[in-house]
């Protein structure tokens, strides 16, 4: 009995290490099921986006990659590239934004805009942050990071400031710098 055992020892130890490689191979596929979710619905490249309201172009979007997740559960789209977003108001004014990454939430209709994130306009206005929010139904940029507005009056710094897509209206925090009264 005891040379059966032996021999068995060899067996036992190729059918433990069968078990454990199918349960890591397991595993992985289990691993793969989750990040399968967050695999994006749509991928382009070199996009050029033209958004119309009854017939006028309201903003056009550039980015050297868009990757779209429409069917997660909170749906988003992200341009790990950067982008570069030009707004028209109904007079055809523009504003411009840049950022080195972007990105957009659908369901609440708001742009997160990160690295070296530039907005100006063709009054030779400048914002130039780390981290901007665009809200797309208001119309409207926020952040709390810090900031610097260069104008034609001047330049000024701060950290928080909030304020519509044409600069008219501003509300900024901790603010400091020189600037021209009127």
């Amino acid at each position: 009995m005891s040379r059966l055992f032996r021999n068995s020892i060899p067996l036992l130890a190729v059918l433990l290490g069968l078990a454990v490689a199918s349960c890591e191979s397991n595993f992985k596929e289990v691993q793969k099921m989750g990040l399968s979710e967050f695999t994006p619905s749509g991928d382009a490249d070199s996009i050029n986006l033209k958004y119309t309201d009854s017939g006028r172009i309201t903003a056009n979007l550039i980015s050297p990659k868009m990757l779209d997740y429409a069917t997660v559960a909170y749906p988003f789209t992200e341009f790990p590239n950067g982008m570069h977003l030009t707004l028209f108001d109904k007079n055809g004014k523009q504003t411009y934004i840049d950022a080195k990454y972007a990105i957009s939430h659908k369901t609440t209709n708001i742009i997160d805009l990160q690295g070296n994130v530039k907005i100006s306009n063709q009054n030779g206005e400048l914002l130039e942050t780390e981290q901007l929010y665009y809200d797309q139904k208001n119309e409207w940029f926020f952040t709390e990071k810090k900031f610097k507005f260069t104008s034609p009056k001047g330049v000024s710094y701060g950290e928080g400031i909030d304020f519509s897509k044409d600069f008219k209206k501003v509300n900024s925090q901790k603010i400091s710098g020189q600037v021209q009264s009127e």
